[in-house]
């Protein structure tokens, strides 16, 4: 129960990646966690989308969200209860449009292989990328099984900014270390999906999912 997992924070750059910082849990990934740059990267968004973090969702305010993709859709509550601030970027993000066309840029994998998570949210689409400016964290007990879904970061606790992930594999490991503030309710087989799309050994598909992202309730 000692080995170790890059941090999710790192999943998607390349020489940055590889030298993240670690969690502990078990077992370790071939590729780390979900992750993002240290820095909060450069915003591809434009028009009405935050510039600084937005105000939290009111307690106990819930959004339903779908991720539309190629492969399907994917529908996720938002709930204020879990991290209100998460939950306001994350709605706040995709109100304005900011993941249209942003796509699923990694599939993060244990030592053995097997895909845990499917990460996206980058406007770059090579991990480095955010919004311009980070959140505060917001750990909570939220076990990450599968169908939650949590903000990746860097090595700073308060360094997520846009980039997210959908656990695809029960990962007990990434429990308090990651912001969690969603559910995924109706088509984890999408993610299914894309987390056996063919990949590069960086864990890069060698075809990425574009999303598009709306709140509609």
């Amino acid at each position: 129960m000692t080995r170790t997992i890059r941090s999710l924070a790192l999943l998607a750059v390349v020489a940055t990646f590889a030298a993240a910082c670690n969690i502990n849990g078990t077992p370790a990934p071939a590729s780390g966690a979900p992750s993002t740059a240290p820095s909060a990267g450069s915003s591809a968004a434009t028009g009405n989308c935050p510039t600084k973090q937005p105000p939290p969702l009111a307690a106990g305010e819930k959004r339903l969200v779908t991720i539309s993709t190629a492969k399907g859709e994917i529908g996720i509550t938002i709930e204020a209860d879990l991290s209100p601030i998460a939950a306001g970027n994350f709605v706040a993000l995709a109100e304005c449009g900011y993941y249209d066309g942003v796509g699923f840029h990694r599939i993060a994998t244990l030592e053995d292989g097997t895909p845990f998570v499917i990460q996206g949210g980058d406007p770059t689409g090579d991990g480095t990328g955010g919004p311009g400016y980070t959140i505060k964290a917001e750990f909570n007990d939220v076990p990450h099984k599968r169908g939650v879904v949590s903000m990746a970061r860097a090595q700073d606790p308060n360094s997520a900014g846009s980039q997210f992930f959908i656990v695809v594999k029960d990962s007990n490991f990434l429990d308090r270390q990651y912001t969690a503030f969603g559910r995924v309710v109706r088509g984890m087989e999408v993610a299914d999906k894309i987390v056996n799309d063919p990949r590069d050994p960086r864990d890069n598909p060698k075809e990425r999912t574009e999303i598009t992202v709306r709140v509609v309730e």
